[in-house]
């Protein structure tokens, strides 16, 4: 772990709908767990690089082994608006940004990047390499300066309102292979010090078979306002994740706004069984979608349920465009849509920075 490098005075956990400067994502390359499989997998990331680069800017993490030019030419064909495309040359270990990127907060009115302490899940795999990504980012002078803060942390566990309160589970963020044993009380302490977390909602149920973070929030609930949530359901009483979804949606309709009201509850279509080549079950959930600024990105999983998922998504985000993504080969390394982007508020980026240019690029 590393010493905090500066004090965090009055800060605010955005929520994901306000206004952001960029998306970042980290390509995946041969050296990561892609590599068997890395024709397929950037199609999903070439399909949401030339639909999202219409909308807003996207911050590229390219490790230094990939042949830069046939990537032009992929985007190119794509019909990518290479204009809003900004690339880094970093070596990474792995594509999960949503939980080795870094995490926007206000503080004092000025947005800034905390840089937490990033473990692959528990120590399950190798995360070296994409725990210096954000400080190295700070280096090139494309974001903002960052703040290393003394705790494991990854941005899928944390579903904000923008309000001060929380949305998160137990099973992530009370596990012993993150920070040791901690009571709710000390993480709820740490939340409040960071990120300015006043109110947590712990959920004690939900999961999903496949799912290597220990139960992430954003493949379960996330809110829609500040006064909505939106759910991943199962209707399937055979399926075995019926009785875990079902106690989970028990706990929503439970939970209280801050003005002590219900939640507006809005549940998303369980799509069918996927299952890895050797046979164990994939995480497949429509929870895991992109806000951004203009647009909402969906997982989809070639479904029937797919087109249900976005109605769905559309009634819970009436003022934005919403577009599916085909995330069915990203569940193969157990991770969706959400997981592979993370966003930077605005304010957090610089494009003056010293972002990569390549014959060809339309700047």
């Amino acid at each position: 772990m590393r010493p905090n490098t500066r004090m965090i005075h009055n800060p605010i956990l955005p929520a994901e709908w306000q206004e952001q400067d960029a998306i970042l994502i980290t390509w995946p390359h041969a050296f990561s767990a892609w590599a068997t499989n890395l024709a397929a997998v950037e199609l999903s990331y070439i399909d949401l690089t030339a639909t999202l680069s219409h909308y807003q800017d996207i911050i590229i993490q390219l490790h230094p082994s990939m042949d830069l030019d046939q990537l032009l030419i992929k985007l190119t064909k794509s019909a990518a608006n290479l204009s809003k495309c900004h690339f880094v040359l970093l070596s990474s270990n792995d594509t999960w940004v949503r939980d080795h990127g870094p995490i926007s907060v206000i503080d004092q009115g000025t947005a800034t990047l905390l840089d937490f302490t990033f473990n692959g899940w528990g120590n399950k795999f190798d995360s070296n390499l994409d725990n210096q990504l954000n400080q190295q980012m700070a280096n090139l002078g494309v974001v903002v300066p960052t703040t290393a803060v003394n705790w494991v942390l990854e941005g899928g566990s944390l579903e904000s309102d923008g309000q001060g309160t929380l949305l998160t589970t137990s099973a992530c963020l009370l596990n012993s292979n993150r920070n040791g044993k901690v009571s709710k009380a000390e993480v709820e302490q740490q939340l409040a010090a960071c990120l300015g977390i006043n109110r947590i909602l712990w959920l004690e149920s939900g999961a999903l078979e496949g799912d290597d973070t220990d139960g992430h929030i954003d493949t379960l609930a996330r809110f829609a306002s500040i006064s909505t949530l939106i759910y991943q359901g199962c209707t399937d009483s055979q399926d075995s994740h019926y009785l875990e979804l079902a106690k989970m949606k028990t706990e929503l309709a439970a939970l209280r706004t801050c003005d002590g009201l219900p939640y507006g509850l809005i549940e998303l279509p369980w799509p069918s069984a996927k299952f890895a080549a050797d046979g164990h079950r994939l995480p497949a959930s429509y929870a895991n979608f992109l806000i951004t600024n203009k647009l909402i990105l969906v997982p989809t999983y070639e479904d029937p349920m797919d087109i249900l998922a976005l109605e769905q998504i559309q009634v819970a985000f009436p003022n934005h465009f919403v577009r599916g993504i085909n995330a069915l080969p990203l569940i193969e390394e157990h991770g969706s849509l959400h997981c592979i982007t993370m966003q930077l508020t605005q304010g957090t980026v610089n494009f003056s920075g010293r972002f990569e240019t390549f014959q060809g690029a339309r700047r």
